[in-house]
């Protein structure tokens, strides 16, 4: 199988999406730009979300769902937000088909024009604020906590398998708040649970910090994001969490009684993920021979194998890994026995290698008798044998220990792959020649930052937080800056 898949140094874009299709993730739908999610890697989406879903609830957010059409006047009514969506929108101006007089199948039907055209979502911020309103009057109603899992809209022209795809699945929390600065710790507070999920459950080293004005959400007062690096160097937003002022509240009116009765706009937040986080998965552990997966989130983390004779044969091992099975799933291990006959052995190995299975093990009848069972680790390709007796607990380590690594090497790999920069000709050597995050000194305005986009594509992923402030010089004009920033090509 292994054999099908291009190698990352040969083609990188090829080597994904051979990746996504051969690890039975998704596949191209017959709506052009947009995916058809399989099983195994909806499975993989629900791992994401569930454990998601359970932070954002500890921290005091409950879910809500909001229609997927907003009226087109509502997006009129923040400027900068429409202006951030308008070219991506898809709209809605008829109501009703009908069978063509002439024969030509089905055709709109005239007379069924909607009075408003409908946008499909591409974000919810307008609708919810408009909801907002009559569910606000008072103090006493604030904060208003509230998170929705949904698919939105956004007319991508050049697409690619959860990366960028013209519909993708996502969550979008909205929130209300009686002060600037319960708003602002807010976003931060999201910011870091999404931190949390991506280092320690998807075994991926993120970089915290802050956009440009430039880069921020549209309509957003700031905006904070999370920035990972993948196997050929380019970044990728992980997760953003922005601080929208009032900017929102006053669009749509939302105002509330303080404590002192006296009138005033609510301040507001908005957070979101979605399934672009699988493609940084993949891009971030996996190799030449298929997908590599954290155990925390992998759809199976372990597939037991048997090897066998006869059915004689397959009817002893089957008493023996059916126990070893009902104890791993009694320990929370997402286990499966592959007894099928459909296959063999080492068709199965490069199947399950393929789709990134943390654990395998491979149980034949002189294991048996010894005792032992081969256990394979997706991670390092490393095999060793098991004694069956407490093989469970050995597993459940051994998927801790898989976790670990595969945060270190991509630890490894991002920090030696952070070039700090002071001079123009280092900084498009460095993009050239080694890729990463490029630590350089930039003026702060906006015209710099867009010609160092345009002449190298490379774009600020962020400001981290708490950066160190120290005297230089931009490394394009040459005027005074007071702290390094952090370029990169991205996704």
């Amino acid at each position: 199988m292994s054999k099908e898949i291009t190698s990352r140094q040969q083609d990188y874009a090829q080597w994904y999406n051979d990746l996504v299709i051969k690890g039975d993730l998704a596949d191209y739908s017959a709506v052009r730009g947009c995916m058809v999610i399989k099983p195994y890697g909806f499975t993989l989406w629900e791992n994401m979300r569930d454990q998601l879903d359970r932070m954002f609830k500890e921290t005091g957010h409950t879910n809500a769902y909001f229609p997927l059409f907003i009226p087109k006047s509502f997006l009129s009514k923040e400027a900068a937000h429409v202006e951030g969506f308008a070219k991506e929108c898809a709209v809605v101006t008829h109501y009703r088909l009908k069978n063509d007089p002439d024969g030509g199948g089905i055709v709109v039907d005239p007379e069924a024009k909607l009075e408003e055209e409908l946008i499909v979502r591409p974000t919810s911020e307008t609708i919810i604020w408009n909801t907002y309103k009559d569910w606000i009057q008072s103090y006493r109603d604030l904060p208003l906590l509230i998170n929705q899992w949904a698919n939105v809209v956004r007319w991508e022209m050049r697409t690619r398998l959860f990366l960028r795809t013209a519909e993708f699945l996502w969550q979008e929390g909205h929130t209300a708040h009686a002060t600037s600065e319960e708003a602002v710790a807010e976003a931060e507070q999201m910011l870091h649970v999404y931190a949390d999920f991506v280092e320690n459950w998807m075994a991926l080293p993120v970089i915290r910090g802050v956009k440009t004005e430039s880069e921020r959400f549209a309509g957003a007062v700031n905006t904070y994001c999370i920035e990972a690096l993948m196997q050929d160097g380019k970044a990728l937003q992980a997760g953003t969490s922005h601080f929208l002022g009032q900017n929102f509240a006053k669009a749509f009116d939302v105002r509330f009684s303080d404590k002192d009765n006296q009138l005033d706009y609510v301040w507001a937040t908005s957070w979101g993920v979605s399934t672009r986080l699988i493609g940084g998965l993949v891009m971030a552990h996996s190799d030449d021979d298929g997908l590599v997966l954290p155990p925390r989130i992998a759809p199976l983390q372990v597939v037991i194998v048997p090897i066998y004779k006869g059915p004689e044969q397959k009817a002893v091992i089957d008493v023996k890994v059916k126990e070893i099975a009902d104890q791993c799933k009694k320990a929370g291990i997402r286990v499966k026995y592959d007894n099928s006959d459909h296959a063999r052995p080492g068709w199965k190995f490069a199947e399950y290698e393929m789709k990134g299975v943390p654990v395998r093990i491979a149980i034949g009848p002189r294991d048996l008798e010894n005792g032992v069972a081969e256990v394979a680790r997706r991670d390092t390709k490393e095999k060793k044998s098991m004694p069956l007796d407490n093989i469970t607990a050995a597993i459940a380590a051994l998927l801790e220990e898989i976790q670990q690594n595969l945060f270190d090497k991509a630890l490894a790999f991002r920090d030696a792959h952070v070039t700090q920069v002071d001079s123009w000709d280092e900084f498009e050597k460095t993009l050239d020649e080694k890729a990463g995050f490029v630590s350089a000194h930039w003026d702060g305005t906006g015209e710099t930052e867009e010609a160092i986009k345009d002449k190298t594509k490379a774009t600020i992923r962020c400001i981290p937080l708490q950066n160190k402030q120290e005297e230089g010089v931009c490394i394009l004009t040459g005027k005074p800056s007071r702290q390094r920033v952090l370029f990169a090509r991205a996704y």
